[in-house]
């Protein structure tokens, strides 16, 4: 099997960004919303992030579509989409308030990338990295495109469907998608949250017999702003996964090092995450992310989970994001679990 690092070339050229303007001074401060409930962290213990809470959502999660309101029951909090919608004209701007997002991009495919080459089993045939690549993903709280648009440039996609919760996003999100003939005709865009999404699935299945399946679904700096309990909704992500498939997603650990850097240098004293982006009492460690998936787990109910595994990765000012073993327990990281096809 060829490694990973063979196809680089290949997701460099995903990755890249469209000519901007020359690089600018921006003045976050534009950004910031005010929270009076900032504070330093809590004790860390399991019950810190609990199945209620109910705060911060960001550009990512997801939405109901504009037809039906949102619920108690919904993922979504309007308070982190307006946040967003405020976001939205900076966010192809490589050197703006989500220039950290577009740095750590390259990171996303060289990690999905080891974890589909480190999942094929020792018995099974040797096959080329891109051969074993997915075919179809869902983007779960895409925000502006960053990776849905990266996902949509492979050659080996067929096509990516990607929701968000900011009308104002996605109106960004869709008209840069149009500069790009090959990542319009592959990439649909739609504005619907997680549950409007199962709902289809599930009617689809009823009529039909087969449910609307991908073989990746991602969320990326999402599961740490959603407004129901995190197991709920990491159940109807792996509800959307075919068997075999992949859940690949990254978030923060709850500790005093991701209090310190991702709260008070990166939004208060750096500024280059707009103030209010994060919940410290939200982020998630690692062992209770992977819990979530354990037998009589909510998302363990419908699926068998498999090969989960970590990665830390570390923000270094002026030299970007870099892999860091065992950054998992610090900060920043990304995690996969793949779900197991029973049929076999």
């Amino acid at each position: 099997m060829a490694h990973p690092r063979a196809t680089a070339p290949i997701l460099r050229q995903a990755c890249r960004l469209q000519p901007s303007a020359p690089r600018r001074n921006i003045n976050t401060s534009l950004f910031y919303i005010t929270n009076s409930q900032r504070a330093a962290p809590r004790a860390l213990t399991s019950s810190t992030v609990t199945a209620q809470q109910t705060s911060s959502l960001r550009h990512h999660s997801t939405t109901s579509s504009p037809s039906s309101p949102l619920s108690s029951s919904s993922s979504v909090s309007p308070e982190e989409v307006a946040h967003f919608n405020a976001l939205a004209s900076s966010w192809w701007d490589p050197y703006g308030p989500s220039r950290l997002l577009h740095q750590m991009n390259p990171l996303r495919h060289d990690f999905i990338r080891e974890c589909i080459r480190d999942g094929v089993p020792s018995t099974a045939p040797s096959h080329n990295i891109q051969d074993l690549l997915p075919r179809t993903y869902l983007d779960i709280g895409c925000g502006g495109g960053i990776f849905a648009e990266s996902a949509a440039r492979l050659p080996t996609t067929a096509s990516v469907t990607a929701i968000d919760p900011s009308a104002e996003v996605l109106s960004v999100a869709q008209a840069h998608a149009r500069q790009d003939p090959v990542v319009f005709e592959r990439l649909q865009y739609r504005q619907a949250s997680i549950e409007d999404l199962a709902a289809e699935a599930a009617a689809s299945e009823a009529k039909t017999g087969q449910p609307t399946l991908y073989d990746m679904v991602t969320l990326f700096e999402v599961i740490e702003h959603v407004a129901t309990d995190p197991g709920a909704f990491l159940d109807r992500c792996g509800r959307l996964l075919r068997p075999g498939g992949w859940l690949v997603m990254s978030t923060m650990a709850r500790t005093m090092t991701s209090w310190l850097t991702t709260i008070v240098a990166a939004e208060d004293v750096l500024g280059i995450v707009p103030r209010g982006t994060h919940d410290w009492n939200k982020y998630l460690n690692a062992d209770e992310l992977e819990a979530f998936f354990a037998p009589g787990a909510p998302a363990s109910k419908t699926a068998v989970w498999q090969n989960a595994r970590f990665q830390g990765v570390v923000y270094v000012p002026a030299l970007g994001w870099k892999v860091v073993p065992g950054g998992e327990k610090l900060g920043n990281y990304f995690f996969a679990i793949q779900k197991a096809d029973t049929s076999r």
